[in-house]
C-alpha cells in the first residue's frame, strides 16, 4: 500500500505545480498576492483531498498506521521536492524557502504540508478503508 500511495503522491505533484503556476500567472495579477496565496493553499488542499478520495479506494486496504505512514512519507517527499525545486531550479535562498512556512504572511504552505501529511489517514477514515491492526 505504501509504494502505491507514493504513486498517488506523484500524480499530485503536477497538480500542485499547475496550482502554483495559475496562482503566479493568473490569480495574483487579478486579485493580488495577499489574497492569491491563501486561495491557492486552500485550492491545493482540496485538490489533494479529491485525488485521495478518488484513488485511495483502489489501493489495498491498510491499517490506520499504514495510512499515517503514507502521510508521513508524503509530507517528507513534499518538503524535499519543494526545497529541491526552490533551491536548485528557482535559485531561492534557504531563507526564502523557510519563509514559505510563515503563515503570518498569508502563505498557507505550512498548512498545505501538514494537510498533505494527514490526507491519506483522513481519506481512509472517511472512506472506511482501515482494516484491523495486524
Amino acid at each position: 500500500m505504501i509504494i502505491k500511495s507514493i504513486a498517488i503522491w506523484l500524480l499530485i505533484v503536477p497538480l500542485a505545480v499547475l496550482n502554483g503556476t495559475l496562482r503566479d500567472k493568473v490569480i495574483s495579477p487579478l486579485i493580488g498576492e495577499v489574497c492569491a496565496l491563501p486561495l491557492s493553499g486552500v485550492t491545493l488542499c482540496l485538490l489533494i483531498f479529491v485525488v485521495c478520495r478518488f484513488l485511495f479506494p483502489f489501493l489495498p486496504k491498510g491499517t490506520q498506521n499504514d495510512y499515517l505512514m503514507a502521510g508521513l512519507i508524503w509530507m517528507l517527499l513534499t518538503v524535499c521536492f519543494e526545497s529541491a525545486m526552490g533551491y536548485f531550479f528557482m535559485h531561492k535562498s534557504l531563507l526564502e524557502l523557510v519563509k514559505a512556512y510563515d503563515f503570518t504572511t498569508g502563505n498557507l504552505w505550512l498548512f498545505v504540508t501538514l494537510f498533505t501529511g494527514i490526507a491519506p489517514w483522513l481519506t481512509g477514515k472517511l472512506s472506511h478503508l482501515f482494516v484491523a491492526s495486524r
